[in-house]
């Protein structure tokens, strides 16, 4: 890496740290069950350093931006991530095949929390697959990991085309695999990706939690039908 993009980093850690405090810290740790590591600044103030700074980027390549997401990814702050899935998330009208390679690496070797998971899967693996569907056969993949962030990854990848009632057969198998896995952060991210899912195809999220509620556990089925009628709701959780 040359020295123009070392200091760029330089500079974006500097402001981090100048921007951070020790309430804001404190607050995002309350939201993990697992200690993350947290410059302590407030997401919208780490959206607009990233929208500053890729502008100073903008003209580089594809790769050598990708370049510069791999090492902030490596540094293991949430805010770091968060900025390189803001600039990857910029390039999707560039996005190929083969980058879901890159993109399931970072999954597995430095996603260690919900939110990274989440800010990565949702738009910039999410994106790729819906350009790319081929790729949910690696979904499937990774439904079977042994990493439970990649296994939340299998989920929560479809949450916005589950809500445009995209590949809902799909949904429904990586659901299976899924169904009772022990993790509760792989339960909420399988029934967050059933909630989506019903937003198109209710009546198919319902049948299908009926069917497996006696198996799936009661986080999953919360969340799957957090956004039904009453009505439905009440007759998924009564116990049999």
């Amino acid at each position: 890496m040359n020295n123009p993009t070392i200091n760029l980093l330089t500079d974006i850690r500097r402001e981090l740290k100048e921007g951070s405090d020790e309430k804001t810290a404190a607050q995002s740790q309350y939201y993990f069950k697992d200690e993350v590591k947290v410059y302590g600044i407030k997401m919208p103030a780490v959206g607009k350093i990233a929208r500053s700074y890729f502008r100073e980027i903008k003209n580089l390549s594809k790769h050598e931006i990708f370049d510069l997401c791999e090492e902030l990814w490596r540094s293991g702050y949430i805010e770091e991530s968060v900025i390189a899935c803001e600039w990857t998330y910029a390039l999707k009208k560039e996005f190929e095949p083969e980058d879901f390679t890159l993109f399931e690496r970072w999954i597995d070797r430095y996603v260690n929390n919900w939110a990274s998971c989440d800010t990565l899967c949702n738009h910039t693996v999410g994106t790729l697959v819906e350009k790319y569907p081929k790729k949910i056969a690696e979904l499937k993949r990774f439904a079977r990991s042994g990493n439970r962030w990649m296994r939340r990854a299998a989920a929560v990848t479809l949450i916005i085309p589950a809500r445009k009632g995209l590949f809902t057969s799909d949904i429904f198998d990586i659901a299976d695999i899924l169904l009772m896995d022990n993790e509760d952060l792989v339960q909420k991210g399988y029934g967050w990706m059933l909630k989506a899912a019903s937003q198109a195809n209710q009546k198919a999220v319902f049948d299908y939690v009926i069917k497996n509620k006696k198996v799936m556990p009661r986080t999953a089925l919360r969340y799957a039908i957090e956004k039904m009628p009453a009505e439905l709701k009440k007759e998924a959780m009564k116990k049999d």
